[in-house]
């Protein structure tokens, strides 16, 4: 997260942000004026961060280098002094794509309604800040540390180090051991009292794989968000992705009553999982420190789920070689194979479709995210090229979502999927 001025540059620091974010925004694609613009929404949250910083670092000198595009909140790199941080701030807890939609109305009521929001003890920063605060004080997992909190703005250490997918690519080889230390560090979040031992700091279900696909796609305008996907930043095939995810939704909801319920219980997931997140400061062969926790009461399945979901997608985007490719993906199913290898035979007959399931349904929550996005916002390079490989990414999901409805097809199922996702991938 990044940070902000007040004192020694504060005028002149706020007037240059203001010409930054206006001019990194193509003003003729601006929102409808019944929702919130994206120089608007970029504007305000530049203030917030300058007010933060202002009041945490009255005595130094604090200069905005880069934002940082991100769909979920606003994020902007900065140097405080001689450190380099990062400043997160969050609009009434929402991603920016549903707020920049206009789902919370237009920007007078959103800028009302958020006035309130950062006050409350439950706002999703605040719950996010105490997440890494107490886990810094535990065993594991290691975070990026916290620097400052203050107005609905969070401000976080830079992590220095290559991430897991920096490593994947350069040893593919080494996948099942970079992924499987990355498992390894959440164990402590795994075990039956993690929530009792986080205490007060409370959980993040909003980014949950299934709340989040209900949310999207399990009430009544969920067909309307479907048939507008990709409209505003890519519309060749947008009919074709349309229909697409409509039937896969079609079949993941059904096929998601077919999955356990979900066990009560104290354990905990670390909730947001990607390669970018997961960084090794001091080398591949030492413990990761992750970023961005959205610690939430789950399964672990759910880390490991998320963690190869997003794996898969950071390939999809990247096109590494195609040695490469199966050498990850023979590790990623090492990895889901020995997370199923300690269960009850039944449980481990039933782990492959279940992760499947949850993997398709999280596939299907990223890709619609970056699809949904107003041209105007600026979006993170894995989220433009996603949403350049659309359709070969929701044909995926279609016909390994088909092989799951299908009894018949159970047997070889997880090699007929790796095999599709090689495909895609190359």
């Amino acid at each position: 997260m990044a940070a902000t001025s007040r004192c020694p540059v504060a005028a002149d620091a706020h007037v240059q942000e203001e010409a930054f974010v206006v001019n990194m925004i193509d003003v003729s694609s601006v929102s409808h004026p019944a929702r919130p613009t994206v120089a608007e929404v970029f504007v305000h949250a530049a203030t917030l961060i300058h007010r933060a910083a202002g009041a945490i670092w009255p005595d130094e000198r604090v200069v905005l280098e880069a934002h940082v595009p991100s769909v979920t909140g606003y994020v902007h790199r900065a140097r405080v002094g001689n450190r380099t941080l990062y400043a997160k701030t969050s609009l009434l807890g929402v991603s920016l794509v549903s707020l920049l939609r206009g789902m919370y109305g237009n920007w007078p009521a959103v800028r009302e309604a958020q006035r309130a929001y950062v006050q409350r003890p439950d706002s999703l920063l605040q719950r996010e800040a105490k997440q890494l605060r107490v886990l810094a004080d535990l065993d594991g997992p290691r975070v990026c540390a916290v620097a400052g909190a203050q107005g609905g703005v969070v401000f976080t250490e830079a992590v220095v180090g290559p991430t897991l997918a920096d490593l994947l690519l350069t040893y593919p080889g080494a996948t099942k051991t970079l992924v499987g230390r990355c498992l390894a560090e959440l164990r402590p979040l795994h075990r039956p009292d993690a929530a009792r031992r986080l205490g007060f700091a409370r959980t993040i279900t909003e980014r949950s794989i299934d709340g989040t696909f209900c949310r999207k796609f399990d009430g009544e305008d969920a067909a309307a968000y479907v048939i507008q996907l990709g409209t505003e930043r890519w519309c060749d095939e947008g009919d074709l992705v349309a229909e697409l995810v409509r039937a896969s939704v079609c079949r993941l909801l059904a096929l998601r009553r077919t999955l356990p319920a979900p066990a009560a219980g104290n354990g905990l997931a670390y909730g947001d999982l990607k390669p970018e997140h997961a960084l090794f400061p001091e080398g591949p062969d030492r413990r990761p420190t992750f970023l961005d926790p959205g610690l939430l009461r789950a399964s672990p399945m759910v880390d490991v789920v998320k963690l190869m979901s997003r794996t898969v997608l950071y390939l999809v985007a990247r096109r590494p070689d195609p040695a490469a490719v199966h050498l990850i993906l023979d590790g990623l199913a090492m990895v889901a194979r020995s997370h199923a290898g300690h269960l009850p035979l039944k449980d481990r007959r039933e782990t492959p479709r279940h992760l499947l399931v949850l993997w398709l349904m999280d596939t299907v929550n990223v890709l619609t995210t970056y699809l949904s996005a107003p041209a105007a916002l600026p979006l993170p390079g894995l989220g433009s090229a996603l949403v350049e490989r659309a359709v070969p990414v929701c044909s995926l999901v279609d016909a390994v979502s088909a092989d799951l409805m299908d009894p018949s097809g159970r047997r070889g199922l997880g090699d007929r999927t790796l095999a599709r996702i090689a495909e895609v991938i190359v």
